[in-house]
């Protein structure tokens, strides 16, 4: 096989990649938001779920929700965007301080979601998403 024919091959998959990270990123960060509103799937490392209404709570419930709409890819872009926000806060405010370095400092996955959501609030959610039906819906009619 040549390689123009595997690049074409390849190429032609692009929407459903871009798709099948929006769902798994949504998935993996839903986990976050449930733990800190519900105990599931496992408590937070204090052992409590965060009180009502406060900045935790509040994170938890973005990210549970937040991410159920990516997760579905409806709003995503607006929602994705509010995401990054969230997490580039939660990254300054609770990681960078502790060292400069995100190894060290536990904020890894602060920034990758910060940047992954960043990504989908400007190219949108994909291929398999409501916003793509909506979006085919609109344009035939």
């Amino acid at each position: 096989m040549k390689i123009n024919n595997i690049m074409s091959k390849w190429l032609a998959t692009v929407p459903y990649m871009h798709s099948l990270l929006r769902i798994t990123s949504a998935f993996l960060f839903i986990q976050s938001g449930t733990m800190k509103l519900y105990s599931f799937p496992m408590g937070m490392p204090e052992g409590v779920t965060a009180d009502p209404f406060s900045q935790i709570w509040i994170g938890g419930v973005l990210e549970a929700f937040g991410g159920a709409l990516i997760l579905l890819g409806f709003y995503t872009r607006p929602i994705a965007f509010l995401l990054s926000g969230e997490m580039a806060v939660a990254y300054f405010q609770f990681h960078a301080q502790q060292n400069f370095w995100p190894i060290i400092n536990g904020g890894i996955p602060a920034i990758l979601y910060c940047f992954i959501w960043l990504y989908f609030s400007a190219a949108g959610a994909g291929a398999w998403s409501i916003d793509s039906f909506l979006q085919k819906r609109k344009t035939t009619s």
